[in-house]
């Protein structure tokens, strides 16, 4: 297949506008996927994801086209076969990197939007990743079937939001397919082939799966060159090197081919069994034994050192930070072994263990964020069958040397209509938000904040929902760390800490979390034969208190008649 008869593009929106749906009616338009093959959300293939219906994993899929274009189109090759790299990404914050690696394998995106929801805070977000790539965006107002859907608010919206000229929107219905063959035509049409920039071979991973028979399997895109079976490559980050025992493409399940050319999108797998060594947005290049044969045909590649890796690359830092136990010490090592199961297919987690005096042997889990540690702890209760006990979470905190505490600051993107604008502000300065611009639109307003993350971690979004009436929504993205007047609140129940409450809470906090801890913990706790103290301790000192008195002797109990045994004395 010559290069200029391919189109890679993503599907990107916002949560629940219909990405997985649309992707259907392509693979059935197509007859990539037989009808009676068909079921909803076929690219999910995620358990957790179907029941949830949002995707919380990429999925690349290879669609054949014959499409006859009109006697003035521009195509070089109008009537012919396409192949059609669709990327159908997830849509939620927390995994934003892994649509930005799916972004620049592409030419291009659909932007869709919701009909009877208009412009979210993710359809931006995605909007500015995809012009940041410089990709053509298709714009796309879905949903049009529904009765309470406004079509044309929605694309005056994106005119005015974005840019577009109101013919350049397509109007569709992913649910009923009505103009999505339209859409299709419009994605060859629009969207531009492939082109390289190098003549030797760089292959972009966009994403990386374990299977416990063949070892990693890296999701790739040709940059430049083409990848052949038994070649050796090298992972250019990580300086792994091996032989390519099998590749191919999606269709939507791996189909082996003899090889990649320049432009297509695949997998690669090269007997590589960690797949930490397989990071998200390296670079695949030829070994340096095989890079003297390349000199030969091309001068301009001197020596292993002057390849050039793709750009981009950077390492996913998880950010939220859990304490996982298991219920029953017995547990524990079945928890071991499922933490390192999950490891192996999500090399975005990371893992540590951790003791605690209250709770015992457990682990230290790092995640991307809420919606990420939600989801493992669904994994592990339904597809290892533990229910462990997840602390409280904590972000990542830099200590430098002199003492000082450093934390994790983000810009806060808030998506409102205009009636909720006051209670949105009210709330972000209560969080210690910073206003930084703030724009009116037709429809809606958009305020950016810059805010510590330790507050979104808290239950931010969900406040400005509750605030909102359920209509905001909510984008944020980490830049940098700033100091932080935090101190260590210390939790104690009769002089011993429980270190899974203890943490680290602003100091002008510090008296209303303590206060507020001792007494959730006086009504939880139960009455023992002993009196237990909780107090809360702020630099040594006691800032909060609550005490449960003991069990006291029921000395009337016997004059109240009991087994009629008891002799009562005069």
């Amino acid at each position: 297949m010559e290069t200029s008869n391919i189109r890679n593009f993503a599907i990107i929106a916002h949560v629940d506008h219909g990405k997985s749906t649309l992707a259907d009616r392509l693979l059935e338009i197509t007859k990539t996927v037989s009808k009676e093959k068909m079921k909803e959300q076929f690219l999910d293939q995620n358990p957790i994801s179907r029941e949830r219906g949002i995707t919380i994993k990429l999925a690349p899929v290879r669609m054949e086209y014959q499409y006859f274009s009109s006697l003035n189109s521009h195509l070089s090759t109008p009537n012919s076969k396409y192949i059609l790299n669709l990327i159908d990404t997830p849509g939620h914050v927390d995994f934003s990197y892994e649509v930005s690696r799916t972004l620049a394998c592409c030419e291009g995106v659909v932007l869709l939007v919701d009909a009877t929801q208009g412009i979210q805070a993710q359809t931006v977000a995605h909007f500015n990743s995809a012009k940041k790539e410089n990709l053509v965006v298709i714009p796309v107002v879905n949903k049009i079937d529904l009765p309470n859907s406004q079509p044309e608010i929605t694309a005056k919206s994106l005119c005015e939001a974005f840019g577009f000229k109101e013919q350049e929107i397509i109007y569709v219905s992913a649910k009923t397919g009505d103009n999505v063959e339209f859409l299709l035509k419009t994605i060859i049409e629009k969207i531009p082939p492939p082109s390289s920039a190098k003549s030797y071979l760089r292959c972009l991973v966009f994403d990386a799966v374990y299977d416990e028979h063949r070892g990693v399997i890296a999701f790739v895109k040709v940059k430049d060159g083409s990848l052949k079976l038994s070649e050796r490559i090298k992972f250019y980050q990580t300086g792994i090197e091996s032989e390519v025992s099998e590749l191919g493409f999606f269709s939507p399940f791996l189909t082996p081919s003899q090889s990649l050319q320049e432009g297509e999108i695949g997998y690669v797998i090269a007997g590589i069994k960690d797949i930490r060594l397989c990071k998200v947005g390296d670079t695949i290049t030829v070994q340096s034994s095989k890079l003297s044969i390349r000199q030969a045909q091309d001068k301009k590649v001197q020596s292993d050192e002057e390849i050039e890796p793709l750009s981009g690359y950077k390492e996913a830092k998880p950010m939220v930070f859990f304490g996982v136990y298991p219920k029953s010490t017995n547990d524990f090592v079945h928890l071991k072994e499922s933490l390192a199961k999950l490891i192996l297919t999500d090399a975005a987690l990371s893992l540590e263990e951790e003791h605690s005096a209250f709770l015992g042997s457990g682990f230290r889990v790092g995640f991307l964020g809420l919606l990420h540690a939600e989801i493992i702890k669904e994994r592990l209760t339904k597809e290892y069958l533990i229910n462990p006990l997840f602390t409280m979470p904590q972000v990542l905190y830099e200590k430098k040397n002199d003492g000082s505490i450093f934390e994790p600051y983000a810009t806060l993107s808030v998506y409102t209509p205009q009636a909720y604008i006051g209670p949105i502000m009210s709330l972000c300065q209560k969080n210690k938000g910073n206003l930084i611009d703030m724009k009116y639109h037709e429809s809606y307003s958009t305020l950016i904040y810059e805010i510590p993350y330790v507050m979104i971690v808290r239950g931010l979004s969900s406040k400005i929902k509750s605030v909102s009436s359920g209509f905001a929504s909510i984008d944020y993205e980490l830049i940098d760390f700033r100091k932080a007047n935090v101190i260590n609140l210390e939790i104690r129940v009769n002089d011993n800490p429980i270190d899974v409450l203890s943490e680290l809470v602003y100091k002008e906090d510090a008296f209303h979390i303590g206060r507020e801890k001792v007494e959730k913990l006086k009504k939880t706790l139960k009455k023992q034969q002993f009196r237990q103290v909780i107090q809360a301790f702020m630099e040594g000192k006691i800032i909060a208190r609550e005490e449960i008195p003991p069990f006291r002797k029921d000395v009337l109990a016997k004059m109240s008649g009991g087994t009629g045994q008891e002799k009562i004395s005069f």
